[in-house]
């Protein structure tokens, strides 16, 4: 023990919903004692406060260390709330997707390695994505995203998704929510613009945002996002008919997903090139205004609906706790 680490305190936020806290509590402060750390604080989330608030409250109380123990939703909200701090966050894969962990390449199963490297692991910057919504109304709130943010298909399928199904069947469930949003004939009809380019029109099916690309089932959306590149992804999606899905299903589950992850295979497909079905640009900030509202969803959580909204990237602004071996990763 040395006298740095005896005044450090880990907090840990979690969702009841989302893990074993008896398990939890034991393993964290096992691994706490043997590294020398003073006794961990623990602040659980609700339905009312999903995590911005008590971890606001964690910080607050001195913590030096976040440990996020929930989903996907618990990682944003802690992250929202962890922004303009340089207080690191250590992540406990607890939900369906996991996705940061899933991009940052973590362990997904192992609940000791996690809390192990919570503790003894190193610090890596990444991106964090912010987005100012504009409703109906014209109010405007303030969220941020560590993955993706999107409109139409994406945030229809999260709408659609039968809570219920989804906690007993995990990622399955959303196969359900997929053929429900594909039936769905409505377009997005937006004007928007990358940087300080001349504002442009477009009617897709849907438009993400990404901060990282790789999603659960091995589907890579967005093969050339970065979690550290300083730059936002921008899939634009407008499939001709049920052929352009099949295209496209075949792109980012086959091609995308399995083959450019090797070198060789990145060989055989060749360059990326974008196409009347999938439209890839880059940009470190990007507004749309729609011709209706709209719904949305970050990080896999619905949003309610959107008439418009600003997003840019904070480079290096969100700071993970990783194992030693994947800093660079």
């Amino acid at each position: 023990m040395t006298p740095d680490t005896a005044r450090k305190t880990a907090a840990v936020v979690y969702n009841p919903t989302k893990v074993d806290i008896d398990s939890l509590r034991a393993a964290v402060t096992d691994a706490a004692t043997d590294a020398g750390w003073s006794e961990t604080s623990w602040y659980e989330t609700s339905v009312e406060d999903v995590g911005q608030g008590v971890t606001a409250r964690a910080l607050e109380a001195g913590a030096d260390l976040i440990i996020a123990a929930g989903g996907d939703g618990t990682v944003r909200a802690i992250a929202e709330a962890v922004r303009g701090t340089t207080v690191p966050v250590a992540l406990l894969p607890s939900g369906t997707g996991n996705l940061l962990a899933r991009n940052l390449h973590l362990t997904l199963n192992d609940l000791p390695h996690s809390v192990r490297t919570a503790f003894t692991g190193v610090d890596r910057h990444i991106d964090l994505g912010v987005i100012d919504i504009e409703r109906q109304d014209r109010t405007r709130t303030r969220h941020v995203f560590v993955v993706m943010a999107g409109m139409g298909i994406d945030a229809k399928m999260i709408d659609n998704t039968d809570d219920d199904l989804k906690k007993k069947a995990g990622w399955i469930a959303y196969l359900r929510a997929i053929i429900a949003s594909l039936r769905d004939p409505d377009e997005l009809h937006l004007r928007f613009r990358r940087d300080d380019r001349k504002p442009q029109r477009a009617t897709v099916h849907t438009v993400i945002l990404g901060n990282c690309g790789s999603l659960p089932s091995n589907i890579l959306l967005m093969p050339d996002a970065v979690v550290d590149d300083g730059l936002l992804d921008l899939l634009l999606m407008r499939p001709g008919g049920a052929l352009g899905w099949i295209r496209v299903w075949w792109k980012i589950a086959w091609i995308n997903g399995i083959v450019r992850r090797t070198a060789p295979g990145r060989s055989i497909a060749g360059e990326r090139r974008n196409d009347g079905d999938l439209h890839y640009e880059t940009a470190t900030r990007f507004t749309a205004r729609l011709s209706r509202p709209e719904q949305i969803e970050l990080d896999g959580d619905a949003f309610g609906e959107a008439t418009a909204f600003h997003a840019w990237i904070e480079p290096g602004a969100l700071t993970i706790r990783v194992p030693e071996s994947g800093a660079g990763a």
